[in-house]
């Protein structure tokens, strides 16, 4: 599994966010209109007093090359109920190598190690077949929980404004997977 570690936004980083996101693969695939820097520039302000009340968590996605690949956002944190939904992207030149995955595995463990979140839902819609893919992949996901959570699901395609799938993450499941990954990592270790 490839290795990424994640930061915290900053304005100064809008120039390589605004380049990787107005790459047309990830505009696209994500529906949004970045014209111009400023839109960028708009986001990660909005994102970042998001954190600040506490409704979403954003983070840079970072490789060992120390270069930005992407973005990953806890969105919709909702306290209450320990609930939340994911949404992320990594730029053109890092599809298809492995770093969702490890995104992934960093943000799940501040959603349920930091944060002490039970759920976090991953959305898409039911068109974007390349994200649908790439949740399929996690092996700690649980796939098409339409009818277990129908008001989630609800809102999402009320959001989204389209027809979308809908997964998620347990905090138990994904602590399990954890746990047998850092079991795995000590013994590797050890020679016969």
């Amino acid at each position: 599994m490839q290795h990424v570690t994640l930061v915290p936004l900053d304005l100064r980083y809008a120039n390589v966010i605004f380049k990787l996101s107005s790459d047309p693969h990830v505009k696209n695939a994500l529906g949004i209109k970045v014209e111009k820097i400023e839109d960028t520039k708009a986001f990660l302000l909005f994102a970042i007093e998001e954190e600040r009340q506490k409704r979403s968590l954003s983070r840079m996605i970072v490789n060992d090359e120390n270069e930005i690949i992407g973005l990953t956002t806890l969105k919709h944190i909702n306290s209450e109920k320990k609930q939340s939904h994911i949404g992320s992207w990594l730029g053109y030149p890092y599809w298809g190598k492995g770093y969702n995955e490890a995104a992934k595995k960093e943000i799940f463990k501040i959603a349920f190690l930091d944060l002490q979140l039970s759920y976090v839902f991953a959305g898409a819609k039911t068109n974007n077949v390349r994200s649908l893919k790439a949740q399929e992949k996690l092996p700690y996901i649980s796939l098409h929980v339409e009818d277990r959570f129908p008001d989630e699901h609800s809102a999402l395609e009320n959001e989204i404004n389209s027809s979308c799938v809908l997964h998620v993450v347990s905090r138990e499941k994904f602590l399990n997977w954890l746990d047998l990954q850092n079991k795995g990592e000590k013994y590797e270790g050890i020679k016969n």
